[in-house]
């Protein structure tokens, strides 16, 4: 059995799986929800809500709408941690090492706001915009730019996923 950060893998897995499965059964709603959580720094899949409500036969556009709004509402709470300039807190609780934090924002710099379209992205998603608000990049263009990357996600995955179901 793995143990992780002090709590038992079997049992994480199994919140987890409870918890999808919650998210699934409040429909439209619950995938607003589970792509805030994915949006943000928690480590959550919103993906597999979606792919589940598809199956259960909620329609396309609906699902792409509500993933994308939420999982931008999620970038934006990263967004406005980072635009607290508290990197104590960030290496604290988001574990990012500050000597990460400056490269990211080297390599981000001259690019501004409009890498916000690669928040979509897994992993460096969730650190791209807590850098932006590091940053103060533009809110504007991060939410245009974010929204966008977001939206051409959501609807590969439903679309993509629509083939297999």
């Amino acid at each position: 059995m793995l143990v992780v950060v002090g709590l038992n893998f079997d049992y994480s897995l199994q919140f987890m799986d409870t918890l999808i499965a919650f998210l699934i059964n409040y429909g439209y709603w619950g995938m607003l929800l589970s792509a805030v959580l994915a949006g943000s720094v928690i480590p959550f899949s919103s993906e597999a809500v979606m792919v589940g409500l598809q199956a259960a036969g909620l329609k396309a556009w609906p699902l792409i709408l509500y993933g994308t709004v939420g999982n931008v509402m999620g970038g934006m709470i990263n967004y406005g941690v980072g635009r607290l300039g508290r990197t104590d807190w960030i290496e604290k609780y988001l574990h990012v090492k500050k000597e990460k934090l400056e490269r990211a924002e080297k390599f981000m710099a001259g690019r501004g706001a409009w890498m916000g379209f690669f928040a979509f992205l897994p992993i460096i998603g969730s650190a791209i915009t807590v850098v932006l608000g590091l940053m103060r990049a533009n809110i504007t263009i991060t939410v245009i730019s974010m929204t966008i990357g977001k939206f051409i996600r959501f609807a590969l995955l439903v679309f993509g996923a629509s083939f297999l179901l």
